[in-house]
């Protein structure tokens, strides 16, 4: 299995530090607000990841947190006049429900980071005693970038180009740093904040140090992979190594995975353009397994453009495949004979198996992973018949809800309520053909094609689906 390393700029062979384990930490979102479908990307993403890895064996201990304390989470809370945990708790509950309906399996832990102060503290004082970081005249805690040698390692940019690039937030007492990019670890509390009472004064961590002190306690001083969008390389995930290896002594992820841009109808997405959607507006449009199933249809490392027309090609791909698998449980229910007797057939099955685990090993190539998925889907529906053997029909569908699970695609078609004028219709024209009026069935099954309702008749019965 390789994975493109941004660490190293190219694809690399896949071995854990441990055998049979892998060790993940994602960063998380800041809850603020609802989760927008930028966010879903890396979600999706690194939750197929983890998915893969299981499906090769390995135990994943997974842990992506929650920032739970942050100026737009302050800046919230002053707005509608509540405190800051008011914000965060209610944001979290709101992006599991939308990871939920994402179908991203739950993180082996979502540490917060006002639960993490304590950690952070002592890497800061740990960073401060062996001069890796200092105290300015206000209490603010900076890291000090010129003692760690490997500063730049991951961006691939030399220290002194790094100020272009420079985001932190603006502090009181900015103008106490030794060097334009050292970066705040503790920071003094504002009016009205929440605060921690630490050595250096009463205040809050710095943004960066978060991650470094969770992933520490979760995963250990050494991790497999850290991942994240690729806004995260500088200045968060280069800062993470720069306190990480300075207070551990030791290379602190072997493998940097990040995620490229969302764009919408090809262009930055961004709240002054209108083209900003949440995964919750999306939800009202799509099932979210279509969003789901789209995120996926591009290599993780290549920009995705989210348009209505991309939207609908997926929803169109997904159904092709829920309809395949229903089929199969259909044969399933009458097919007989428990031994193969489609012996090529089953072969090409294993081939195309085969083809999917070269994608996804290819550095989680999830676009040819699906199309091997749809070359099952056209096999299917081509080979599997009322003549086939019970065995061959098991074995494909179990190989194409084997195949979507690790893609996180959900096989089973939900059940659709219709509204009571439609169920009398489907009545109706069913009594109209046990009456021989096959004129009036006919024209029943016109005026349910115009409201969207496809009507095929099976041996199981009248089957419906939405146009």
């Amino acid at each position: 299995m390789k994975i493109f390393n941004t660490l190293t700029r190219q694809k690399e062979e896949f071995v854990p530090l441990e055998p049979g384990k892998v060790k993940m930490y994602v960063c998380g979102p800041t809850v603020y607000n609802f989760i927008h479908i930028g966010n879903a990307r890396p979600m999706i993403v690194f939750d197929t990841v983890r998915r893969y890895f299981e499906y090769k064996g390995y135990e994943v201990n997974f842990v992506s947190n929650f920032t739970d304390v942050d100026d737009k989470i302050i800046k919230k809370a002053i707005e509608e006049g509540v405190d800051a945990d008011t914000i965060s708790k209610r944001y979290i509950e709101e992006c599991k429900k939308d990871m939920e309906g994402l179908n991203v399996k739950p993180a082996t832990k979502n540490p917060l980071a006002t639960e993490e102060i304590c950690g952070m503290l002592d890497m800061i004082g740990n960073l401060i005693e062996s001069g890796h970081a200092y105290v300015a005249a206000d209490g603010t805690v900076y890291f000090r970038t010129k003692s760690f040698d490997g500063y730049g390692k991951l961006s691939h940019k030399n220290i002194e180009d790094l100020q272009s690039g420079f985001r932190e937030i603006k502090v009181t007492g900015e103008e106490g740093k030794e060097y334009p990019t050292d970066f705040v670890l503790w920071k003094p509390k504002k009016e009205g904040e929440p605060y921690w009472e630490s050595p250096w004064c009463e205040g809050r961590p710095g943004w960066h140090i978060e991650c470094s002190v969770m992933s520490k306690k979760y995963l250990g001083d050494q991790i497999d992979i850290h991942a994240g969008g690729e806004d995260l390389v500088f200045p968060h995930h280069e800062n993470e190594i720069a306190q990480s290896e300075s207070a551990n002594g030791k290379e602190f992820a072997k493998y940097w995975m990040h995620n490229a841009f969302l764009n919408i109808d090809n262009r930055k997405m961004s709240k002054s353009l209108g083209n900003f959607f949440t995964v919750r507006e999306i939800s009202e449009k799509y099932d979210l397994s279509v969003l789901r199933f789209f995120m996926l249809s591009a290599h993780y490392r290549s920009p995705l453009n989210f348009s209505a027309e991309l939207m609908e090609s997926s929803k169109n791909g997904l159904e092709r495949i829920l309809t395949a698998v229903q089929k199969l449980k259909d044969l399933e229910s009458s097919a007989a004979g428990d031994s193969f007797k489609e012996g090529e057939s089953r072969e090409a099955v294993d081939e195309l198996v085969a083809k999917y685990e070269a994608a996804m090993d290819d550095d989680f190539n999830t676009a040819d992973g699906i199309s091997a998925v749809f070359e099952l889907v056209k096999l299917s529906n081509s080979t599997a018949g009322p003549d086939s053997s019970r065995a061959y029909v098991v074995y494909l569908k179990e190989t194409i809800e084997k195949l979507c699970d690790v893609l996180g695609i959900v096989t089973e078609k939900k059940e659709e309520i219709l509204d009571s004028e439609i169920e009398k219709m489907i009545a109706a024209r069913q009594q109209a053909r046990k009456d021989k009026n096959f004129a009036l069935a006919d024209e029943i099954r016109g005026q349910l094609l115009l409201k969207g309702i496809v009507l095929e008749d099976t041996r199981e019965g009248v089957k419906w689906k939405r146009a």
